[in-house]
């Protein structure tokens, strides 16, 4: 059986680029999922749910509805360890490798543990690498940690290779969400030029040209959350 890794590779090996939307659950009305579905792109591949908070514990009914109305993979990706459910079809394991916070380390995986030896979820190792987005991200305030500067590309690569030895399947860059600058092409290239791994870029995507500038500079896979929520993004 194909397991959501085993297509992102295939895709990544046929040069087939991949968009993701990304839903925080605090801020979703499944109510109205319909309306939210009719506006997404129709390339879209995969779903993401998550937020750096969930309050109101909205994952599971959020990842429930979406099963319900799309076929297309829904992707846990928790801001912690409350969120997670099994009805979702894989969960991004962030390690936050960027901030020296032990919390987003190992604290939250560990909390995890019990959760998914429960559970059938396809469980990812990803890599999280904070880039400064020119706003302070609700990633930043949560983790009480400090992105890496956009100009420090050599220290997004070295990171980028450290995660590679430590055996990370995924390398996620993240200009946080509502960035006024997405991560730029050179970030992108210089960290596609050193590893192989899978490169998913998210952050500051609001157009369809600067998704194709992302794509074109090494992105295997975009991910956009607040473009569609304010019904900003342009094609």
């Amino acid at each position: 059986m194909t397991t959501l890794y085993g297509s992102i590779l295939k895709a990544k090996e046929q040069n087939k680029k991949l968009l993701a939307v990304l839903i925080d659950p605090e801020k979703f009305d499944t109510g109205d999922i319909q309306a939210f579905l009719n506006k997404i792109p129709s390339y879209t591949t995969h779903f993401f749910v998550g937020g750096s908070t969930d309050p109101n514990h909205q994952t599971a009914s959020v990842v429930e509805a979406l099963k319900n109305n799309t076929g297309l993979p829904v992707v846990l990706f928790p801001g912690n360890a409350d969120q997670i459910t099994d009805r979702a079809d894989a969960l991004l394991f962030l390690s936050l490798i960027s901030g020296d916070n032990p919390e987003y380390l190992i604290g939250q995986h560990l909390k995890a543990v019990p959760k998914l030896r429960k559970t059938v979820l396809e469980v990812i190792p990803t890599a999280y690498i904070l880039v400064d987005g020119g706003n302070t991200s609700s990633i930043e305030k949560v983790s009480n940690t400090r992105p890496v500067l956009q100009s420090d590309v050599k220290k997004i690569r070295d990171l980028a290779i450290a995660a590679y030895y430590l055996g990370k399947k995924l390398i996620y860059l993240e200009a946080g969400s509502g960035a006024s600058q997405h991560v730029s092409p050179e970030i992108i290239k210089t960290v596609r030029k050193n590893i192989y791994l899978p490169l998913i870029v998210g952050g500051g995507i609001r157009s369809r040209k600067i998704l194709q500038e992302v794509f074109d500079a090494g992105a295997d896979m975009a991910v956009i959350g607040t473009a569609f929520e304010n019904n900003s993004f342009e094609e």
